[in-house]
């Protein structure tokens, strides 16, 4: 009989045990990553004046809120300031435009001009033609506060020809929405 623990044997024996060792390490499952730190924006507060109508439905009333938002650029600020819009007045005597609880429009920026995509609800507020006109026009006098030209209006993110009585073809500027 040969010798177990032969030269062969030995070195043989160590190449299977390295081997074993080299296929469990690698069957193990990668370590488990940490979970990155989440780090909020810091909002900062900033003043926008919004648009309400005034008790008749004649005449838009400005109120000055402040909003928070992370970053100050037009397209952030317009959409707080439509939030606001879409929240009510603060202010005793100026009504609200939409029914509590409508949702904001989201606006969208391409240039000077602004694209404000109002919710499919506001097609059913059946307002008569004032109360449309506030509608659009505290909407229009509210972004085009600070900069823009003018204010294209959609419905659901489709072109429509009208919101109730009133064209929506045309794009809303400052001079369609002028104090009466």
């Amino acid at each position: 009989m040969k010798r177990l623990f032969s030269l062969f044997n030995v070195v043989t024996l160590l190449l299977l045990a390295a081997a074993y060792t080299a296929y469990q390490t690698v069957q193990k499952p990668p370590p488990k990553p940490d979970a990155p730190k989440l780090q909020l924006a810091q909002q900062r507060d900033v003043k926008v004046k919004v648009y309400y109508s005034d008790a008749q439905v004649q005449d838009m009333k400005a109120e000055t809120r402040t909003v928070q938002v992370t970053q100050e650029n037009p397209g952030a600020l317009a959409q707080a300031a439509l939030n606001v819009w879409a929240g009510g007045p603060s202010t005793a005597g100026n009504l609200a435009v939409v029914p509590k609880g409508t949702a904001a429009p989201r606006v969208y920026i391409r240039g000077a001009h602004y694209f404000v995509d109002l919710p499919s609800a506001y097609q059913n507020l059946k307002y008569g033609s004032s109360g449309e006109r506030i509608l659009l026009c505290t909407l229009t006098r509210t972004l085009l506060e600070t900069r823009g030209e003018d204010v294209t209006f959609l419905v659901n993110g489709q072109d429509v020809d009208t919101l109730g009585h009133l064209d929506l073809r045309e794009a809303f500027t400052r001079q369609d929405c002028a104090d009466q």
